[in-house]
C-alpha cells in the first residue's frame, strides 16, 4: 500500500531538485531521491541525478501524487482526452540503477465535462479516490481500483482550476481563481460543508483569488495571482493566516521545505513552518455487508429501521423501514423490498414478537405518524408479512421518537415523544377485536428528543435528547418516571443524538446509540455504571460497492441468530448519504462479530 505523499515526501525534498527539473509545469518528490515531473509532453520519472528513467507521452495538464515505500500512485489530466489516468511510478530501483518504471492504468470513465482540476485523497481506510473539477463548478468523486466507481456528484465554485486533499483531516482544498480558497469535507459520506479559508479583497487578504495549492502538516499554502505565498494554521477548526511572503511564484510543490516555481526553476519557498498538531483521533472501521434498495423518495426520506426475527427460519428476519415521505418499507437480509404500505409520513419504528393480549398472540410494530399525530400499528403474521392493524391519537402537537417494551406479563407499552420534550407512555390494549391505548404515565426532557429503547430484561427506558445526551429511566409504568444522566454529549458522544438500540449478548448486554454529529456509532453498557466501550464508524466495501453510513437517525440490533455473517446478531442503521453512487437514502446491514471484533468486545 501507497503511504501519504505528504509524510513519505518530506524527508526527501529537502535534497535539492534536479537542475533538469526547473522548467517542469509540477514536480514531486518521491521516496529513494527520484522524482516525478510533468511538461507540456509527457509525464516523466527522473533519477536523483537528473537522468530520465521512464517517460509516459501524453499532454498533461496536472497531476497529484500518493508516495510509498517503492513506487507511487499518480493521477494525471490528459489534455487531449479529457481524461483522468491514474498511473503507478515504480521507483524501486531508481536509486541505483537506470530503472524504474511508468504504468498507465486505465484512463476512468468519461465525465461529460473537461477536467479544470483533478486530485488524490486517501481516506482512513486506505481506500483511494480522485476529484474531479470542472470549469463551471461540477465535479465527481471516483473511488479508485480494478473498476472505478463514481462515488458521488459534487458542485464546487466555478474556476476552480487546482484542487489538494489533506487526508489527515479529509479536507478537500480547492481554489478559485476570482475569489479566494475554500475547504469543503473529502468523506464522501460527508453532506458537502463548504467552509472559506480565505478570500479576496474586499472580503479577505487574497489577490485575485487561489491558484496553487499544497497541503502542509496542520495548515495548507496557496499561491495568490500575484505569486504570493500565503499559508494558514487549521486551529480549533478555523484557519490563522501567517505572514504573506512576496516570492512571485507560479507554482507549489509540498514537502520540506515547500517548494516554489518561478522564474528560476524550483527552489525553497522561504516559509518557515512547525507543528505540534496531536494526531487526529481515528475510530474503528466496519463495513456494511448489505444495503436496502434505496427508498421510493429523494431527499430526506428513510429514518429508521426495527427487526423482525422468523419464529423457525433464522433467514426468514425482516427489516422494517420507514419513508417519511411515504410509509413503511419491508425487506428482507439481502435487502430486496418484499412490501411497502403506503401509512403515510411515519417517522419511528419498533417491534415486538409474542405479545399476549387474553388468548391471542401477536407480533407487532408501532410506528409514529406524524400528519395524525398519531401510532400506527402493525401486525405481522408467521411468514413476515406487514399489514396496518391500528391507527390510535395521541394528544402531541408534533409526534417523533417511539420505542415499545414489552412488560413482564407479555404485554406491550409504547413511548412516544414530542419535539418539545413530552413523553407519553401508554398501555395497548385489545378488546372486541381492536387495537387501543390506555395513558399510564408522562414526563418530558429539557429539549427535543426522538431515539429511545426499552430493555424488555431489565426495565430500563434509554432516551436521547438530540443535543445533550443519553437518560435512563424506568420503563415500569407503576414507578415514578425521573430520567438521569448516562452519557452526556462529549468527547465520545457528538449531536445530534439519534437511533439507540440494545443487544443482548453472553457476555454483557450493550446500548448503540448514533452520534450523528461525527457519523459514529457509540456502545456502552446498558446497565450500571453505563461503561462506555468504544464508537465505530460504517465504512466502504470496495469490492461489493457498498457505501459508508452517515448522519444515521434510527437504528436497531438484534442478537438473535440470523445465520451466514449474522450468525451473532444483526446491527441495522439509516444512511443520511446514499453513494457509490449518489441516490436515495437506504439502510445498511452489518454483522454484529464486525463490531464486536472491532471494539474487542468478545
Amino acid at each position: 500500500m501507497f503511504v501519504s505523499l505528504l509524510a513519505a515526501a518530506f524527508p526527501v525534498l529537502a535534497q535539492q531538485v534536479p537542475s533538469a527539473l526547473a522548467t517542469a509545469g509540477d514536480v514531486a518528490a518521491l521516496p529513494g531521491g527520484a522524482w516525478l515531473a510533468l511538461d507540456k509532453r509527457a509525464l516523466r520519472l527522473v533519477g536523483p541525478d537528473g537522468a530520465e528513467r521512464a517517460s509516459l507521452a501524453l499532454r498533461p495538464r496536472q497531476f497529484d501524487v500518493r508516495a510509498g515505500a517503492g513506487g507511487a500512485l499518480v493521477l494525471v489530466v490528459d489534455a487531449n482526452t479529457e481524461r483522468a489516468l491514474p498511473v503507478i511510478a515504480d521507483t524501486a530501483d531508481t536509486a541505483d540503477a537506470a530503472t524504474g518504471t511508468l504504468r498507465a492504468l486505465p484512463a476512468l470513465p468519461e465525465t461529460g465535462f473537461g477536467i479544470e482540476a483533478a486530485c488524490l485523497y486517501r481516506d482512513a481506510q486506505r481506500l483511494d479516490h480522485a476529484f474531479l473539477v470542472a470549469k463551471d463548478g461540477q465535479a465527481q468523486q471516483w473511488l479508485l481500483g480494478p473498476t472505478p466507481r463514481l462515488v458521488r456528484h459534487l458542485a464546487l465554485p466555478p474556476g476552480v482550476k487546482h484542487c489538494r486533499v489533506d487526508d489527515a483531516t479529509a479536507t478537500l482544498y480547492v481554489g478559485e481563481a476570482g475569489l479566494g480558497l475554500w475547504a469543503y469535507d473529502a468523506d464522501p459520506e460527508s453532506g458537502g460543508t463548504r467552509r472559506p479559508v480565505d478570500l479576496r479583497a474586499p472580503f479577505g487578504k487574497l489577490a485575485g483569488g487561489a491558484g496553487a495549492i499544497a497541503v502542509l502538516p496542520g495548515g495548507v499554502a496557496a499561491l495568490d495571482a500575484k505569486g504570493t505565498l500565503h499559508a494558514w494554521r487549521h486551529v480549533n477548526g478555523a484557519w490563522q493566516a501567517q505572514a504573506p511572503l512576496a516570492i512571485q511564484a507560479n507554482g507549489l510543490a509540498a514537502g520540506a521545505p515547500l517548494l516554489a516555481h518561478a522564474k528560476d526553476g524550483w527552489r525553497p519557498a522561504g516559509l518557515a513552518w512547525t507543528t505540534k498538531e496531536a494526531p487526529a483521533r481515528t475510530l474503528p472501521i466496519v463495513t456494511a455487508r448489505a444495503q436496502t434498495e434505496p427508498v421510493a423518495r429523494a431527499g430526506d426520506a428513510a429514518d429508521d429501521p426495527a427487526i423482525w426475527v422468523h419464529p423457525s427460519d433464522p433467514g426468514g428476519a425482516r427489516v422494517l423501514g420507514t419513508n417519511k415521505k411515504q410509509g413503511l418499507l419491508v425487506y428482507d437480509l439481502q435487502g430486496r423490498q418484499l412490501q411497502l404500505l403506503e401509512s403515510g409520513r411515519l417517522n419511528n419504528v419498533d417491534v415486538r414478537q409474542d405479545l399476549r393480549f387474553g388468548a391471542e398472540r401477536f407480533d407487532l410494530a408501532m410506528a409514529t405518524q406524524r400528519d395524525e399525530n398519531a401510532m400506527v400499528l402493525f401486525a405481522i403474521n408467521a411468514t413476515g408479512k406487514v399489514a396496518e392493524a391500528a391507527r390510535i391519537p395521541t394528544p402531541l402537537d408534533d409526534i417523533y421518537g417511539a420505542c415499545l417494551y414489552r412488560t413482564p406479563q407479555g404485554g406491550l407499552d409504547a413511548f412516544v415523544n414530542d419535539k418539545d420534550g413530552r413523553y407519553l407512555h401508554y398501555r395497548i390494549t385489545r378488546a372486541a377485536d381492536r387495537f387501543g391505548a390506555e395513558l399510564k404515565r408522562s414526563f418530558r426532557l429539557a429539549s427535543q428528543p426522538e431515539g429511545c429503547v426499552a430493555d424488555d430484561r431489565t426495565g430500563l427506558l434509554f432516551m436521547g435528547e438530540e443535543d445533550r445526551g443519553v437518560w435512563v429511566a424506568d420503563a415500569d409504568a407503576s414507578r415514578p418516571a425521573v430520567p438521569r444522566m448516562v452519557l452526556p454529549v462529549g468527547d465520545v458522544l457528538h449531536a445530534d443524538v439519534e437511533g439507540m438500540g440494545i443487544y443482548h449478548g453472553s457476555k454483557g448486554n450493550w446500548l448503540v446509540v448514533s452520534s450523528q454529529g461525527n457519523n459514529s456509532y457509540v456502545v456502552l453498557d446498558a446497565a450500571p455504571p453505563f461503561r462506555v466501550r468504544g464508537a465505530f464508524r460504517i465504512g466502504i466495501d470496495a469490492q461489493a460497492g457498498i457505501d459508508g453510513a452517515s448522519e444515521t437517525d434510527g437504528l436497531d440490533v438484534t442478537s438473535a441468530r440470523l445465520g451466514g455473517p449474522y450468525a451473532k446478531g444483526l446491527l441495522v442503521v439509516q444512511d443520511g448519504h446514499k453513494r457509490l453512487p449518489d441516490g436515495p437514502q437506504n439502510f445498511k446491514l452489518v454483522a454484529w462479530e464486525d463490531v464486536e471484533r472491532a471494539l474487542k468486545l468478545e
